[in-house]
């Protein structure tokens, strides 16, 4: 299912579909941002790293920001 939203809120993120229903949250503790979505990632920055996750919430990959 393709991701439509995604929402920083309550340290967690909330991932949406095109129908508003929740995908998957994403643990976030203060500080922490999201970077951005695309249609099959969410982009979290944590501290000097950025974590991608995909629509279920399963991180993929950690990047140096």
């Amino acid at each position: 299912m393709a991701i439509a939203n995604a929402v920083l809120k309550d340290r967690r993120v909330h991932v949406y579909d095109a129908k508003g229903h929740q995908l998957s949250t994403i643990p976030a503790s203060t500080g922490d941002e999201l970077v951005g979505f695309t249609s099959s990632t969410v982009s979290v920055k944590k501290g000097r790293r950025i974590h991608v996750y995909d629509e279920k919430g399963h991180q993929l990959s950690t990047i140096s920001a």
